[in-house]
């Protein structure tokens, strides 16, 4: 009830509820005073018919099933009194979900913060070697990672891998916190208007030479004039990519997005645009930490 803006919506809620259940109870005692014929007797016939013939009894509502639609009644309205429900009233328990939730995050925090702290105090690679930080690691990421760069951290298409040792944005410890914590927005501009449909073509068929895939050798010669005009300020001369900027390394066969033609020269002539997301505020710096310790165990020895 907090997001209405006007007092009408609150009052209309209320109304509304209260409506409902006046409703019931009309219902109820409308049908209370009936009585069960007696032994021997049947109950006589409603006047309306149905489908020609079709005709239905005039026997009272079981009292079982009133009694029990009155107890129904009874517990909506102390419920109402007691928690949230009735408009923007709060109740006397004065119960929320997003006090529930802050409650139950407190006694986590005062149950695991300790640990968390401890590994927090710790430097990145030794705790990447602990086994038992590395568990809580793996949960952490299953939970809240693995939807975009799978179980096994092996990504996807448009999702990197995390256990190559391939790092667009640099793979030191402190780094790949950062990235965790903050998150990153890499961009790719489109050259589509800027190159033209060959020249792109072009472009796309040097990048492959320079990851030893087939291609036509004239239109490489000619991508690589284009890539030393346009492409060199992000990846670099040599095409190795910046890790300042997120560029990737085009150099080292490896894709997100894959590495046909047609894949290449879709990136090249559209461009991208790609985001991961901040995980700092919401797991906070001591968990963060872990999860970061968690992703370079996974690059160890390679």
């Amino acid at each position: 009830m907090a997001d209405f803006v006007s007092g009408f919506w609150n009052m209309y809620v209320m109304g509304l509820v209260a409506l409902s259940i006046l409703f019931c109870v009309v219902i109820l005692v409308a049908n209370s005073g009936g009585k069960a014929p007696a032994a021997g007797q049947q109950a006589e016939l409603q006047s309306h018919v149905w489908d020609e013939t079709l005709q239905e009894y005039n026997n009272p509502l079981p009292r079982w099933w009133m009694y029990l639609f009155w107890i129904t009644i009874i517990f909506a309205v102390v419920y109402l009194a007691m928690y949230p429900g009735f408009g923007n009233v709060k109740g006397q328990f004065g119960w929320s979900s997003i006090g529930q939730y802050e409650a139950e995050m407190a006694r986590a925090d005062e149950q695991y913060g300790p640990i968390f702290n401890k590994y927090l105090e710790m430097d990145l690679m030794a705790v990447a070697a602990d086994s038992d930080a590395n568990a809580m690691g793996q949960r952490m990421f299953l939970t809240y990672c693995a939807q975009c760069h799978g179980s096994a951290a092996q990504g996807a298409r448009g999702f990197p891998n995390l256990t190559d040792n391939v790092w667009n944005w640099g793979g030191e410890p402190e780094t790949v916190k950062a990235t965790i914590m903050h998150g990153r927005f890499g961009v790719m501009p489109p050259f589509g208007p800027v190159l033209g449909t060959e020249g792109v073509k072009d472009v796309a068929n040097y990048v492959r030479s320079l990851n030893g895939l087939a291609h036509d050798s004239l239109r490489a010669q000619r991508g690589k004039e284009m890539f030393d005009q346009q492409c060199t300020v992000c990846h670099g001369a040599d095409a190795t990519g910046n890790t300042m900027l997120g560029a990737p390394n085009l150099t080292n066969n490896v894709w997100v997005y894959g590495s046909s033609e047609a894949a290449i020269i879709e990136q090249i002539a559209n461009g991208r645009q790609n985001q991961m997301p901040a995980f700092g505020d919401f797991l906070g710096e001591a968990k963060v930490h872990i999860l970061a310790a968690y992703v370079l165990s996974l690059n160890q020895g390679k």
